[in-house]
């Protein structure tokens, strides 16, 4: 989730791939192709992907397809700029963004969606996604997790260990309502230099699966939900933009 500007998350954006290193960005690139196409969007169709991070579905995105990539941080952008010399990349919040043109398909990945903290929020985000597709064109939206789903009390730790870096990263869940909030602490250590923690608090709204369909129509798309997404447990919601009648 890439979309959070507050507290020390870009002082995190240096570690961002190495803490999310067990994704596999080829496999799920090629899953997010075969979905589009499957909804109509040409093999090589123009793509956005907005809260592109680090840029790491853009590195396999880019070999079949003219793209594009926004983000919120420039700290994930300058990571996603030396990666991605070609590509041209955007700083924006996912609400507000104006571009110019239109995408054949517009992705929002990773559940950054989650750091929109009110209706209206992701209300605004879905509209503007839709407002940078073509007509017939494919919006994929990978939601929060969905509020059935989410376990309050849950505590997990994930550690990544190499020869000059040393990463652990635990959280435990909590639940106010129909907001969901999330307190990561991370512990770095790297060669030469003292360990370091850092701690950030996300906070979300959980929406069950029907509100998620009903902003997406809101937008103006038709909506559907894939109980396989990405990520176990977590779902794609699809929204096609139709032409008028």
């Amino acid at each position: 989730m890439t979309q959070s500007t507050d507290g020390q998350f870009h002082e995190l954006a240096t570690y961002y791939d190495a803490l999310n290193d067990w994704k596999d960005y080829r496999a799920e690139t090629r899953r997010l192709e075969s979905i589009v196409r499957s909804y109509g969007a040409p093999k090589h169709a123009s793509w956005l992907d907005v809260a592109c991070g680090t840029g790491r579905h853009l590195e396999f995105l880019g070999r079949g397809h003219p793209c594009m990539g926004v983000d919120a941080s420039r700290e994930m952008l300058r990571i996603a700029r030396r990666r991605l010399p070609r590509v041209e990349l955007r700083l924006g919040d996912m609400r507000t963004f104006r571009l110019g043109r239109r995408f054949d398909v517009v992705s929002c990945l990773f559940g950054a969606v989650g750091h929109l903290r009110t209706v209206h929020d992701i209300r605004r985000a879905f509209a503007n996604l839709a407002r940078h597709l073509n007509s017939g064109g494919v919006a994929l939206v990978e939601p929060w997790i969905l509020s059935k789903d989410f376990r309050a009390g849950s505590v997990y730790l994930r550690t990544r260990q190499g020869p000059a870096l040393a990463l652990a990263r635990m959280a435990f869940s909590a639940r106010r309502g129909n907001r969901s909030r999330v307190h990561y602490h991370f512990l770095i250590g790297e060669r030469h230099r003292p360990v370091r923690y850092y701690e950030e608090v996300d906070e979300g709204l959980l929406l069950s699966r029907a509100q998620w369909l009903t902003l997406l129509e809101n937008a103006g798309l038709e909506a559907h939900f894939l109980r396989r997404g990405l990520m176990p447990g977590r779902g794609l919601l699809v929204g096609v933009r139709r032409e008028a009648t």
